[in-house]
């Protein structure tokens, strides 16, 4: 997978599977942008990856109008887009307010909807591009303890496909990847809440019982897929949801 003298935005990627994905894009010789919401998580990560290849970093909050605007500003354009910024967390679903309902939607879909309205035209006068939501199971799987998260990756889905038909026979591709659980920090957080000490395989064993793996999905997994999916090796593949999900999900389809 060579990537060599493309530009490449990958969102939410100071931690987790968006640096994973970054790392990822670096080794097969993209140039990369990173962002995240403060200048100093930001610097921290780019001194982790610039060992790997040409990457900056721009601190904006994605989740509003005016971060994209500052964002696109800064880089007008490029040619892979990944949709990485999301947030996730545990509630039930009769306690979840407006407030929490518009943060979710505005940080999980209109981040990637602003950046791939900007974004996606240009890559179709140029004639190539690359444009994926990370999604997750959760969009064709909804958990009960967070719905709220589910709808929006739902909602991912529904986007990257509408966005594909736009742009057939353009050259530009548009797919969503749908991880499974994945063992980031924010999810090992998120593990010691939902079952204390018990770690990764009593999470599976009570909360993720469907993860064929038997264990958490780990980032640079999933970004391999990403990276994959960001080449010219993946021409034909547009308009998918794309399952890098340890077989979480008890469907055939997606």
């Amino acid at each position: 997978m060579d990537l060599s003298g493309r530009t490449a935005l990958v969102t939410g990627s100071t931690a987790g599977i968006g640096f994973a994905a970054a790392e990822g894009l670096l080794k097969a010789g993209a140039t990369v942008v990173i962002t995240g919401r403060t200048e100093e998580r930001v610097a921290e990560a780019v001194g982790k990856l610039s060992a790997s290849g040409d990457v900056r970093g721009v601190a904006a909050d994605l989740a509003t109008a005016e971060g994209a605007a500052d964002l696109v500003g800064q880089v007008p354009d490029v040619d892979v887009l990944v949709n990485n910024l999301g947030i996730y967390g545990a509630k039930p679903v009769f306690e979840i307010d407006d407030a929490e309902w518009q943060r979710y939607f505005d940080t999980n879909i209109m981040s990637g909807v602003r950046l791939a309205r900007h974004y996606t035209p240009r890559m179709v006068e140029r004639g190539w591009g690359r444009v994926i939501f990370v999604s997750s199971e959760s969009g064709v799987f909804t958990p009960t303890e967070m719905v709220h998260y589910g709808m929006t990756k739902t909602a991912q889905i529904a986007i990257s496909r509408g966005m594909a038909q736009e742009v057939k026979g353009t050259g530009v591709t548009v797919n969503s990847v749908l991880p499974g659980p994945t063992l980031t920090p924010g999810v090992e957080e998120f593990i010691r809440d939902r079952v204390g000490e018990g770690g990764e395989a009593e999470f599976v064993r009570t909360e993720r019982p469907t993860l064929l793996l038997g264990r958490l999905i780990r980032p640079h997994e999933v970004a391999n897929l990403i990276t994959y999916v960001a080449s010219d090796l993946s021409s034909a593949t547009t308009g998918a949801a794309l399952r890098v999900d340890g077989g979480t999900a008890p469907t055939l389809i997606p």
